[in-house]
């Protein structure tokens, strides 16, 4: 491999508000600032190709034959009709490794070309698919008894990691946000695997963006309303701080997504300003006294992050990556059960004293975060990846070292005619 490598970036998302494509165009940003080669195809709107600097941005739409998964996502199934302008694309960029994001249309198509084209794979894991379709299905299914929808949702979750452990087997590499899961990976997956934080910008998430203070305490949750986002524990929250005769308090959801509807119907004290960005998401952010963050499936947590720049403590649960994010009793709570979460946040509502204490400390905690640290073991990974790559040709094949340089292993992959 090159000094410095040369990496084919597949991301379905880039424009939407998730942790996916923040962190895809944020990479793409990195390897801006710091001229280093790297061609990103991802899903949008409008076909285009930029040259940027050392980037290279190929925009691909979808068509008709896709479906929803989220408000601002679809699935095409028609997707493999840009698999030679791919190809093309990756025979002219020439990368010493492919990352792919996801196991959707370009993770797919990621796989293949990475076989096709002998070309190394890296994969990121950022997302638990297997628990968010699960969680879907017990919703759509809840009108049935216990006894008969849990087996099924269980099935259903269990069947849908092994599919995905199968197809994160096809990478040389993979990488996961969270030191639990890294070593878990590498467990299932017998590959190396490597940690893929992410960084935050504290000059933008900040306290000094706070507006209010018109002594009204505010919680607030960032993200998608989705079922597994755990975010109807939000009317329980509500309900507790009633009990315990609080009553000057607004819950801020700042997002939308399936269950935006039945919050507003559940919540008296609920305020949604719906999708924010850039400044007005600082903003709301710093007008917040506590974050809430009920996900059991999140496997990091930007908004734990972004929240606590903004000197805003939060409760979390004790699944997943937020729980890493938070140090108990020092910059938030992490909670084991839905009632030990409703009571963490009451207990912080009526301390404004321990709230503004753990703002603080969350505050020093990010201090060093930088997605600059957080990309450069990244790029360690895609050197790894070339490497590993080398090492499993020599042990399949049989030959030298020596013999696998000289025919293109080591250093530039070979490209098919």
């Amino acid at each position: 491999m090159t000094a410095i490598p040369r990496v084919a970036l597949f991301c379905e998302t880039y424009h939407e508000i998730n942790g996916v494509a923040l962190t895809a165009r944020q990479l793409v940003a990195y390897a801006q600032r710091h001229g280093l080669p790297l061609l990103a195809i991802h899903g949008g709107k409008n076909k285009s190709r930029q040259q940027e600097g050392s980037v290279t941005r190929v925009e691909l739409t979808r068509g008709w034959a896709s479906v929803g998964i989220e408000a601002d996502l679809r699935y095409d199934f028609g997707f493999w009709r840009y698999r030679n302008k791919i190809r093309e694309e990756l025979l002219a960029f020439r990368p010493d490794a492919i990352h792919i994001t996801s196991p959707g249309e370009l993770g797919q198509l990621g796989v293949y070309l990475s076989r096709k084209l002998k070309i190394p794979l890296v994969a990121s894991w950022h997302t638990n698919f297997h628990q968010f379709a699960a969680r879907r299905l017990q919703k759509l299914i809840s009108w049935m008894p216990g006894r008969v929808s849990r087996p099924v949702v269980e099935w259903s979750q269990d069947q849908g990691l092994k599919i995905l452990l199968w197809f994160y087997g096809f990478a040389n590499v993979t990488l996961a946000p969270s030191v639990d899961q890294v070593a878990w990976l590498e467990e299932k997956l017998q590959r190396p695997s490597f940690l893929m934080p992410r960084g935050v910008d504290g000059e933008l998430f900040n306290p000094a963006r706070r507006t209010v203070s018109d002594g009204a305490l505010r919680l607030g949750f960032v993200g998608r309303t989705t079922p597994e986002k755990g975010v109807r524990l939000l009317a329980e929250i509500e309900r507790a701080l009633e009990v315990s005769e609080l009553s000057d308090f607004r819950i801020i959801v700042v997002g939308h997504g399936s269950e935006t509807a039945w919050l507003k119907g559940h919540l008296k004290h609920g305020e949604f300003p719906g999708v924010l960005q850039g400044e007005a998401l600082a903003r709301a952010y710093a007008n917040m006294d506590l974050f809430v963050f009920p996900s059991r499936t999140d496997t990091f947590g930007n908004v734990i992050q972004e929240a606590a720049a903004s000197g805003v403590p939060a409760v979390v649960t004790n699944e997943g990556g937020p729980q890493h994010l938070v140090i108990q009793g020092i910059t938030g709570r992490v909670t084991k059960t839905n009632q030990e979460f409703v009571e963490a946040v009451v207990v912080l509502v009526k301390n404004r004293e321990e709230l503004r204490r753990m703002g603080q400390a969350a505050r020093d905690h990010v201090a060093g975060v930088s997605w600059d640290a957080a990309f450069s073991m990244t790029y360690a990974a895609y050197k790894c990846c070339q490497s590993r790559a080398a090492q499993e040709y020599v042990r399949e094949k049989k030959v030298s070292a020596d013999n696998v340089a000289a025919r293109g292993v080591i250093g530039r992959p070979r490209f098919p005619a």
